[in-house]
C-alpha cells in the first residue's frame, strides 16, 4: 500500500490519514535521531485540540525532543491519537490546510521565551497577554508627523521623563484596549477573581511585633500623604471591573 489517506467511515467528505503509516513514521524519526528512549511528549496539531495560549507557552513548553505530528486534511485516525499522541494543540477557533504553519508559530512561541534569544530579556515580559492583558500602544520619532491630523503628536505624557506616570499611562491603555478589543479577557479575569475569594482563607496568626510597626509606620505614612493615597484609590475604583488582575 503507498498511500496515507483515505475516505471516512461513515461517509462524509474530506480525507483522513491512516493509522497504519503513522507508527512506521514515528519510528523512522526516532531512528532517525538515535533516541535511546521514547521522546515524552508528541503533540498533535488540530482544528479540535485546547487553544495554545502564551501561559501554556511560557509554563509548559515541549519537552526535549518533542516531536510535532501535524495533521491534514479531516483529520488523523482516531486509533493513533488514542495509542501515541500525548497532547493536542491548537492555534485558534479557525481551520488552516495542515498542521505545518500552527507548528511554526508554537516552536516561534515557546523559542523567544528562551533565555539568549530575544536581544532584551526583558522585551516579553511586556508582549500582550503577558500580564492578561493586550499591550499598550507605542510610539518612536519623529515626535510630531509634518502630515497626519488628529493623534500625528506623541502622547505627552511618555515625553515628561517621569517613569511612574508613564507607566500608568501604558497601564489605563492596555486595560482600555484589552476591555475594548478582547472582553473575554476580562471576563477571564473576573472569573479568577471569583474563585479566589471563594478559597477558604488560613487562620491569621497573632502578629508579631515587627509586623506590627510596619503596619503603624505604613498608616503614619499614609496619614502624611492623603492625597496621594486618595488618588491611588480612585484609580482602583475607576478600574474596579478588571480588578481581577493585579494593580501594579
Amino acid at each position: 500500500m503507498r498511500r496515507v489517506d483515505d475516505r471516512p467511515y461513515g461517509g462524509g467528505p474530506g480525507m483522513v490519514l491512516l493509522v497504519e503509516p503513522l507508527p512506521r513514521a514515528l519510528a523512522a524519526v526516532r531512528a532517525d535521531r538515535g533516541d535511546a528512549e521514547p521522546v515524552p511528549l508528541r503533540q498533535l496539531l488540530a482544528r479540535r485540540a485546547a487553544c495554545c495560549t502564551r501561559p501554556w507557552s511560557a509554563n509548559s513548553p515541549p519537552a526535549r525532543g518533542a516531536i510535532l505530528l501535524c495533521a491534514r486534511y479531516e483529520g488523523v485516525d482516531q486509533r493513533f491519537i488514542d495509542a501515541q499522541v500525548d497532547l493536542e494543540l491548537s492555534v485558534g477557533d479557525y481551520v488552516l490546510s495542515g498542521g505545518e504553519l500552527p507548528a511554526l508559530a508554537l516552536l516561534d512561541a515557546v523559542a523567544r521565551l528562551q533565555p539568549g534569544v530575544l536581544g532584551d530579556a526583558r522585551s516579553h515580559e511586556q508582549d500582550s497577554f503577558s500580564a492578561g492583558l493586550l499591550d499598550c500602544p507605542h510610539y518612536s520619532r519623529p515626535e510630531v508627523l509634518a502630515e497626519g491630523g488628529d493623534g500625528a503628536a506623541v502622547p505627552p505624557v511618555l515625553l515628561s521623563g517621569n517613569h511612574a506616570a508613564i507607566e500608568r499611562w501604558r497601564r489605563d491603555q492596555a486595560l482600555a484596549l484589552t476591555a475594548e478589543r478582547r472582553p473575554d479577557l476580562v471576563a477571564a479575569a473576573e472569573r479568577r477573581r471569583a474563585a479566589q475569594r471563594r478559597r477558604p482563607r488560613p487562620l491569621l496568626a497573632r502578629p508579631s511585633r515587627q509586623s506590627y510597626n510596619s503596619r503603624v509606620f505604613r498608616s503614619s505614612a499614609t496619614a502624611r500623604a492623603p492625597q496621594r493615597a486618595a488618588t491611588t484609590t480612585s484609580q482602583k475604583r475607576a478600574h474596579d471591573r478588571l480588578g481581577a488582575i493585579p494593580w501594579t
